[in-house]
């Protein structure tokens, strides 16, 4: 892929990732990108199917077309094809000739019966406990050409890293919210546990052993009763700020 040709894929990419909710929509938006690119390169029509790995375990979870997922799930349902080899190896794996190939005979068969003559698995790396591989399929033999698989290469190495850095700024952004929750949760304590020593004229100590015990005989969080103690004292809720 040339550098123009990438810069025009990680821009064509990059709306991709923007415009879709979550990782299965962008892979949907996916298929269809990469159909389109890679016919328009080889001059000839080649479909693309996605599966999606979670836990060791594959599944079709998007297509260029109705048919490009009917084609994808005839690997799904018999365990191992090109693009489960894909995943397997992280490396492309290409078929050339389904008449030729030795080594999924049962599923060349199948393809044949479909109209399809050859196929090139694509690793797509989203995550730590997740992988993908892009399926397509063409109607022809000869049809991925040594430029047609390092186009097919360069913009899935894009996609998976437009995707792991939505992945990881997704994770801060959780990591985020559950810190600031916590400090929150924390300085409500805090304060609850002032409230009861005032009350009570007792030790810091000795407040939270309090509220302690009466967490523990409400069968309530911690949290939960030092809102309340705070509910009682003021009209409204008491809210702690931070500066963003």
């Amino acid at each position: 892929m040339t550098n123009n040709a990438g810069d025009e894929a990680a821009l064509q990419l990059q709306d991709l990732l923007m415009g879709t909710e979550n990782v299965e929509d962008f892979l949907g938006q996916l298929a269809e990108f990469s159909a389109a690119t890679l016919s328009h390169a080889a001059g000839a029509e080649i479909e693309c199917g996605v599966t999606l790995q979670r836990r060791k375990k594959t599944m079709t979870v998007a297509g260029s077309s109705p048919r490009a997922v009917i084609l994808d799930r005839i690997e799904q349902s018999l365990g191992d094809g090109p693009c489960i080899e894909a995943l397997r190896t992280r490396s492309v794996v290409l078929l050339a000739d389904v008449d030729t190939d030795p080594r999924w005979p049962d599923y060349q068969l199948q393809l044949a019966a479909q109209g399809v003559r050859s196929t090139l698995g694509v690793p797509l790396e989203i995550g730590e406990d997740a992988a993908a591989a892009l399926n397509f399929f063409g109607s022809d033999t000869g049809l991925f050409t040594e430029d047609i698989i390092a186009e097919a290469s360069g913009f899935a190495d894009l996609a998976g890293r437009s995707l792991r850095l939505a992945v990881r700024i997704g994770t801060e952004q959780s990591r985020a919210e559950d810190l600031k929750a916590a400090m929150e949760h924390r300085t409500s304590i805090d304060l609850a546990c002032g409230v009861v020593m005032a009350q009570n004229r007792c030790t810091q100590e000795e407040a939270m052993g309090i509220l302690t015990r009466v967490s523990s005989n409400r069968n309530q969080k911690l949290r939960d009763v030092a809102a309340g103690v705070l509910r009682n004292l003021t009209a409204g809720e008491v809210r702690t700020h931070f500066d963003a």
